[in-house]
Formats: structure tokens, sequence, C-alpha cells
């Protein structure tokens, strides 16, 4: 893997599940839905770029209006509905700004497709995308897809996951090349039995990591005044108001996994402190979008910066090493 050119600062070779990265900062999924400006995207100073969600055929999403702010809790309500020009296109863009950095692609449902034909579909997706992805992220958590979130149940996932993984090794073995990393992004509103089922599927198929986590459907205990957020209507919650939940979920999966699964910590990250709270809690990166909005384009710069002050300041000879340290 070539490490990015746009580098504020060293954090030695950063390596999760068979890649190189050069930094632990990534831009979440959902920013760049047609990977038409990874390329751009990788030159602010992220280490990965995640584009999509992408599904087998273009969507247009959800009615508009779609996509709101919440100055007041730094956080935004979308309800898009995977919008995207169809894995074909978005296949053919990413070719042309290929970015110089890790790149991952997530895939979802299309919304035409009943739940019951989710795996073929999903099969197609991966498929089409295969070639361009250094990881593929699989898409079971938006709230904005019907029934999407069913995906999320054990005996659900694990059929899912394993018909990905066997088209995973056929299409290696094609290539002569190891399999692709597959990762699941799950939701931050799962209960804990919920996420340990989720746990143990992904141990059983050989899952390279949990992005955790996506948007929640929870409204409580927001600064934007309660009749506001009712006009607004549904859709995911993201940003600061997702932090605290995020950081939870981040630390069973570890607790649970014994440190064993990879995990990309994302929800709430505003500040190089915000980072370093998602790896201490057992993220080994970590990703923003939300952030990105409220704080601009230097903020992946910015955060890394700090975090590897801050890996001095605490007295840490690497991120590695610092990764799940506050988890008891």
């Amino acid at each position: 893997m070539v490490a990015a050119r746009y580098q504020t600062t060293s954090f030695g070779k950063l390596k999760r599940f068979g890649l190189e990265f050069a930094n632990p900062t990534g831009l979440a999924a959902g920013f760049d839905k047609n990977g038409s400006v990874a390329d751009s995207l990788c030159a602010l100073g992220f280490g990965f770029v995640e584009v999509g969600t992408v599904t087998s055929e273009p969507q247009s999403g959800n009615a508009k209006p779609r996509l709101f702010r919440l100055p007041a809790d730094r956080a935004v309500i979308n309800r898009m509905g995977f919008n995207n020009c169809g894995a074909k296109q978005m296949v053919e863009n990413v070719r042309r700004h290929r970015p110089d950095c890790v790149l991952g692609v997530n895939i979802g449902k299309a919304r035409a497709v009943a739940i019951e034909q989710a795996i073929p579909d999903y099969l197609s997706t991966f498929e089409t995308v295969y070639d361009v992805a250094d990881y593929i992220a699989v898409n079971v958590s938006s709230p904005n897809t019907p029934n999407l979130r069913v995906m999320q149940r054990g005996e659900i996932l694990d059929e899912l996951v394993g018909a990905l993984q066997q088209r995973n090794i056929d299409l290696a073995r094609d290539r002569s090349h190891a399999p692709k990393p597959l990762l699941v992004k799950i939701a931050p509103d799962l209960e804990e039995i919920e996420l340990e089922s989720i746990i143990d599927v992904a141990e059983r198929r050989s899952v390279a990591g949990i992005i955790a986590t996506n948007t929640t459907v929870r409204r409580g205990g927001l600064q934007t005044p309660t009749e506001r957020v009712r006009s607004l209507g549904e859709g995911g919650l993201s940003g600061a108001p997702l932090r605290d939940r995020s950081d939870e979920i981040i630390s069973f999966i570890h607790r649970a996994s014994k440190g064993h699964l990879p995990i990309i910590g994302v929800g709430g990250v505003f500040t190089a402190e915000d980072a370093w709270r998602k790896i201490c809690a057992g993220a080994s990166l970590i990703q923003l979008y939300t952030g990105l909005i409220y704080e601009g384009p230097g903020l992946a710069k910015r955060i890394n910066v700090g975090l590897f002050h801050i890996l001095k300041r605490e007295g840490f000879a690497s991120l590695d090493d610092a990764i799940g340290c506050k988890v008891k």
C-alpha cells in the first residue's frame, strides 16, 4: 500500500487487517458517495477514505429535504437513503480519482430489493467494487433504508457474511491474491446481547473488523428544542451527541473480543482528544464526517498532530500500545 504524500507527522507503519495506513484518521462513508473526489479528500490529510454507501444500481435516495444541522448540539440528522450513482459508475469514478491512501468501499442494499433478496444484491455490488477496494465495508445499520437493520440479527448476518466471504475467497483465488478485508458497520442502538451475537459472527466468519458506529435513531439529551427536533422527522443523528455511546460500544467490543477484533471508531470525533478517547476504548483506527462539517477541511491534520502529541504526553511509544488502554 502506498503511503499518503500529505502527512503532517509520522505514526510509523500502522498495519491493520493486512493493510498499511499512514495515519489513523479516516473519512467515514457518506461524504463521497460516488467516489468522485476521493483523491482530493485524501489530500486533506486522511490516512484512509471510505466511499459510498453504494448500491447495485443507481438510486435517488429519499425525498428532500433530507439533511439537517443542529448547531446547538454540533450534530446532523440525515435520511439520505443511499443516494448514489450505482456500483459500476462509482468504480469508474474511483479509477479516475484514485486516492494516495487506503480506499474503503461501503456497500448497502438497494431500496427496491426485498430483504429476502438482500444477499444476492450485496453479492452483486461486492463483485462490482471488488477490484478497486482496499477493504469493503458492509453497511447493515443505516436507519434510512426500510428494514435494513434486521440484517444485523445473528442468523441473518451470519448468512450474509458467510456468502460474502465465500465470494471473497473465490474472487481472490481467481486473481492470485489474498481475500480483501471485509468489515461490518453496526448501529449504536444495539443491546449487549445483540452485540455479542455480531461479535460471534465476526469471529467465526473471519471478519476483518467492526466499524462502530453508524448514526442513531435516538434523540435523548439534545440542546435543540424538542419541537424543532420533532419537526425534522426521521433520520440518523450523528455528531457530538453520539460520542459517548460510540465509545461505550467500542469498549464493549474490545472487551468481548479480548482485543482481537479490530475496530474503526466513529461518532462524535471533533478533536484529537475525541479520537484519543476512542483509541483508549479499543479503536485501532478512527473515522469522522460530521466533525468535518463543523470544524472544516483542516480537521484531519489537526487530529493527527494532536494525537501524536498526546501519545508523547501519555508516555506511549506507539499508537498500537495505546489501543484499549482505558478498558477495564
